[in-house]
């Protein structure tokens, strides 16, 4: 019997010995290349984590110990040692267990994760209540060197050295969030990590040793103790120091017995500790240990060669998006493209590798990715900034105060607008319409195919204030590509089908879907006026109100909140014209978290695929 099939509780794993305990990994490493070559999902950070992850639940004990998972990426093992084990081919399907940390999951997990940087302030609250409630137990915060660049993770950092609470940070260093980390705190860990001035000395007290004949282990113990003093003085987490948290390290993330020893050593102390654990993501598995990036958020794989299944023939919004950039670049130096740690997700990387000097990744820091594009506009040039859509909210302040106000002419790709399947509520992109529509003196765009985004990201490029391209992650209609661009006129939406019975004025890839629904009413004898929009801010009002004007009914259909979002501006709008009395239908997301599933049961279960469309809008205009 394989020795996984022992372990249904983090108790289980406290019993084992460290062979069993080495066993136990491979064992686990072999369990998630199966899971994820079937269902997709995070795998070179999750194979860099299961050494961690053990030695972590070997030494404290969760979940009376608070082990918080910093965005959980890496929580796969942790979920199997936690009593899901046998769920864990479930994960990342609908009605399965989500490929993040979870708090209805289990009781251990402390927190709902998907985005970068929390941990360390959730922390520093929990210890905090836990010392003014007089409680004992350790709160032990897991970050990747990634996340590290986030502002809110630094922010914690200059709180938690200030206040001294009794606190365990553990510093996962595989030097990549997504992609390779960069900036000046990925260089200062890769300093520590390398221990260059420490490393030399050692060499040369142990050559000395080396020479000395007949060398005692009494002398060999005090030389070990010289190591440890001369690691910790010549190797100091300077940046850790200064700011009153203890730095422990570099330890070896693969290494049990290290592991083992340095966690226990840190919950003697009575303030922060940080410990600085090295690892190496994809671990375990060549494919994903040379190609991390790829394996970082997986389509299903061949476990033998590592080749992924199922890829789409035709290109993602994502890519269309990321070779227009280029091109445009290519047209004109002046455009720059920036990236929040995600060159390979928004496309971008086909800027960076083309034209490396017109490419910018600041880090998991999106805020700071807009004020530093506004400098940039401010300066003369056009930058083009790629951020999800779900990470878009982490930059509204910035968006509003520095950007529109100033009508500084950047343009920002929204990818992953919209239902976003397979990774679970953390990274809907259902708010960007919402957050966005009051907004003063802005563009907001969506494509209804990978075609028109090209030619809007053209005219984006050309506007003289900011606009905004939200788009799916999904692939492309494969429709012929034009080999121009050309500029859309601002603020026209095309009409796709005339019908005298409800107006359809659809939002973004669903026009295609209300137009099938409206093809299907037709056979029916319902006809109906179907929209692409195409610009959502400003509305082409004069086009709506002329169709209207023969039109009873009305309906909108968008892969976002209703409550705010593009229904409410139509209502709005027609609210202020003075004429309320119209029949008006908003297809979109309600209220409250959406249950795990991909984009197309995502749809379907919102009533935004073809069919559902057609029930809705039938029953529309039947007044079923």
């Amino acid at each position: 019997m394989a020795l996984l099939e022992t372990i249904s509780s983090p108790q289980d794993v406290k019993k084992l010995s460290l062979d069993e305990l080495a066993q136990l990994s491979d064992e686990i490493r072999e369990l998630l290349v199966q899971v994820v070559a079937q269902n997709g999902g995070h795998l070179s950070s999750n194979l860099g984590a299961v050494d961690l992850t053990l030695a972590l639940h070997r030494v404290f004990d969760a979940p009376r110990d608070k082990i918080i998972w910093d965005i959980g990426h890496q929580s796969y093992t942790h979920k199997i040692i936690t009593g899901r084990r046998e769920r864990i081919f479930s994960i990342r399907k609908k009605g399965g267990l989500l490929g993040f940390p979870d708090r209805d999951e289990s009781e251990y997990d402390v927190l709902n994760t998907g985005h970068a940087s929390t941990s360390l302030g959730f922390a520093s609250g929990l210890a905090i209540a836990r010392d003014r409630l007089g409680e004992g137990h350790h709160i032990v915060a897991v970050i990747g060197d990634g996340a590290l660049t986030g502002g809110v993770a630094l922010e914690a950092l200059n709180h938690i050295g200030q206040v001294k609470q009794r606190l365990i940070i553990v510093l996962n260093d595989n030097k990549m969030s997504i992609s390779p980390n960069v900036g000046g705190i990925s260089r200062h860990l890769n300093y520590l990590v390398s221990g260059r001035p420490y490393i030399r000395m050692k060499e040369v007290i142990q050559n000395v040793l080396k020479a000395i004949p007949g060398v005692g282990m009494t002398l060999r113990d005090l030389a070990k103790k010289v190591e440890v003093l001369m690691r910790t003085m010549m190797v100091p987490g300077s940046l850790f120091d200064e700011l009153g948290i203890k730095y422990i390290g570099p330890v070896n993330g693969h290494d049990f017995r290290e592991m083992l020893k340095e966690f226990a050593a840190a919950k003697k102390y009575d303030f922060p500790v940080l410990l600085h654990v090295v690892t190496r993501k994809g671990e375990g598995y060549v494919p994903a240990s040379q190609d991390p990036s790829s394996f970082h958020s997986s389509s299903p794989f061949n476990i033998e060669n590592g080749k992924f299944i199922g890829r789409e023939k035709t290109p993602s919004y994502s890519q269309v998006f990321g070779d227009s950039v280029r091109r445009l670049v290519e047209m004109d130096r002046r455009i720059v493209a920036l990236t929040a740690a995600m060159p390979e997700g928004t496309g971008l990387d086909a800027v960076q590798k083309d034209f490396p000097e017109n490419f910018f990744d600041v880090g998991i820091a999106e805020q700071y990715m807009f004020d530093f594009a506004g400098g940039l506009a401010l300066g003369g040039f056009k930058p083009v900034l790629g951020v999800y859509s779900t990470f878009l909210q982490r930059a509204v302040d910035q968006v509003i105060h520095d950007v529109a106000l100033m009508r500084l002419p950047l343009v920002v790709g929204l990818d992953r607008a919209g239902l976003v399947g397979g990774d679970g509520p953390t990274h809907q992109g259902l708010y960007d319409i919402a957050l966005l529509q009051p907004v003063p003196g802005i563009v907001l765009m969506a494509p209804k195919d990978e075609n028109e985004l090209q030619h809007m990201v053209f005219t984006a490029s050309r506007l003289d204030r900011p606009a905004f391209i939200r788009y799916p992650k999904e692939p492309g209609r494969g429709v012929p590509l034009d080999k121009e661009f050309h500029e859309l006129p601002l603020g026209r939406s095309e009409v796709l089908r005339h019908g005298d019975q409800v107006l359809v004025l659809a939002v973004g890839p669903l026009a295609y879907r209300a137009l099938e629904a409206a093809e299907r009413l037709a056979a029916e004898g319902i006809e109906a006026t179907v929209v692409n929009v195409r610009f959502l801010k400003p509305l082409d009002r004069e086009l709506i109100f002329s169709l209207a004007a023969g039109i009873p009914r009305i309906a909108t259909v968008e892969d976002g909140t209703v409550r705010g979002g593009f229904a409410a501006i139509v209502h709005a709008e027609f609210m202020d014209s003075g004429d309320p009395a119209r029949e008006f239908l908003a297809l979109g997301v309600g209220e409250g978290c959406l249950p795990l599933a991909s984009r197309p049961e995502l749809l379907a279960q919102c009533g935004l695929d073809a069919d559902g469309i057609y029930r809705r809008l039938r029953a529309f205009v039947k007044g079923a």
